[in-house]
């Protein structure tokens, strides 16, 4: 009988969380962060007949001492695949908070190795490497016209935003009828996988089965987005989702020391990203990255360049509010840090007491820097170091020439080349989804607690 008081139940279904409970030592850990950060485990009753609620954001993880949640690997299918390449086309990419974290796995913290990795990708035998970057240039481009459309015709706000899984998981379980109010767009992992597996595919003359498309994310709760059939156009867009901390291991078995690697830039097309795309990484750069493009989509015009810098929306406070005038219209928007600060503004909106036009959330407490997939820190050394990673995907954005979504000559081609223009009928096709009501999870049980 396992202490449902002590432990998180990880059902061996979870396509992202496996489980040893031979390493399981009941501290308690595990329950604490699902239950007071997460809230998932204080929003139902664990019992032993029914399937465990997850919305596989891997902080259970992050907090065991013995590993005995962790996720589930597939780097060594990658590696596989490394060691015994066929015919097909590899292709590796990685996303905005994995350049600010990897470094730590090989001495160099508080460092941007985007240029190291990009190296490292070919070394192991990658046809092509590109940077989700461009996927977070394209996924603004769609949220923020999506946005703008909605308040000029009277749509369904506040507008929440979609690209963290797990908050995506946990509106579909717990508050389905918030549903309309999420953003369609992809997130920017699916969109550029989308684009891999038919724009570039096409370019590059193969078919979308010969290529193999891995992805490395800071995030555990992307390897069950990436298995939502609603989000492929092929069998699977994205093939392989590894962790930064699974990155890390693939390096160290194949001996490749990141410190000791030249930098070398990524491929076109789909490998440059702006200063607002890089700021994904961070809890409040969606907010700041859409305010930026949105701006320019009302008024035609850009942001001077010290405002650029929606300051108010940084850091790592709870709840962060703002309010925007833009061609005489104010944009009120909100971004909550950590799910039980997203539940608390939820709350609030649902009694009517805050009202907003666009609101971001991020699962985990500091955004995509600190995912459950991020090379792990101790107790003590956690806050510092989320500090540390903001500070470098801030300082990228700041040192960028480019750094509005609509100015990335990819971004701009791309849409001339095939996509047409935001929210078009292609872009509607191929990077927006549906999302489904999952409450039955519950089986009928309230979760306003």
């Amino acid at each position: 009988m396992r202490n449902y008081e002590l432990e998180v139940p990880i059902s061996k279904e979870n396509e992202a969380l496996e489980k040893k409970d031979e390493k399981c030592i009941t501290c308690g850990y595990c329950k604490e962060v699902c239950k007071n950060d997460v809230t998932v485990a204080r929003m139902f009753e664990v019992s032993p007949d029914r399937e465990p609620i997850c919305i596989n954001c891997g902080q259970c993880a992050m907090v065991c001492p013995t590993e005995a949640i962790h996720e589930r690997w597939d780097y060594l299918r990658v590696k596989e695949i490394l060691e015994n390449k066929n015919e097909k086309k590899i292709i590796f990419s990685i996303a905005p908070a994995v350049r600010v974290a990897l470094g730590e796995e090989f001495g160099e913290k508080g460092s941007n190795v985007e240029g190291k990795i990009a190296t490292a990708f070919k070394k192991m035998g990658a046809d092509y490497a590109f940077d989700i970057t461009f996927g977070a240039d394209l996924t603004i481009m769609e949220e923020a016209q999506e946005l703008v459309s909605r308040i000029e015709k009277n749509g369904v706000l506040p507008q929440f935003t979609s690209c963290c899984p797990a908050w995506v998981k946990y509106c579909e379980i717990f508050y389905p009828e918030l549903l309309p109010n999420l953003s369609t767009a992809k997130s920017p992992i699916s969109m550029q996988s989308t684009l891999i597996k038919t724009f570039f595919a096409k370019k590059i003359g193969v078919e979308p089965e010969n290529i193999v498309n891995i992805v490395v994310a800071p995030c555990t709760a992307k390897k069950s987005e990436i298995k939502r059939k609603e989000l492929s156009k092929t069998k699977q867009d994205t093939d392989f989702l590894l962790t930064t901390r699974e990155l890390a291991k693939l390096l160290k078995e194949k001996e490749i020391d990141l410190s000791k690697l030249e930098e070398t830039s990524f491929d076109s097309p789909l490998g440059t990203g702006s200063g607002a795309g890089v700021i994904f990484g961070s809890t409040g750069g969606v907010c700041e990255a859409a305010l930026r493009t949105a701006y320019y989509m009302i008024t035609g015009k850009n942001l001077e360049k010290e405002a650029l810098n929606f300051h108010v929306v940084r850091g790592m406070d709870a709840i962060k509010e703002a309010e925007v005038e833009i061609a005489g219209k104010k944009i009120r928007v909100a971004v909550c840090n950590g799910m039980k600060n997203a539940k608390e503004l939820i709350d609030h909106l649902k009694k009517k007491e805050v009202e907003y036009d666009f609101i971001e959330v991020m699962n985990c407490i500091g955004g995509c820097i600190a995912g459950g997939g991020q090379p792990k820190m101790t107790l003590l050394e956690t806050e510092d170091t989320k500090k540390i990673r903001m500070k470098q995907i801030y300082k990228e954005d700041e040192r960028m020439t480019l750094r509005l979504c609509h100015e990335n000559k990819e971004i701009i081609s791309i849409y001339e080349e095939f996509l047409g223009k935001p929210n078009s009928e292609i872009a509607e096709e191929l990077l927006h989804t549906k999302y489904f009501d999952k409450s039955d999870m519950l089986g009928g049980m309230n979760h306003d607690k």
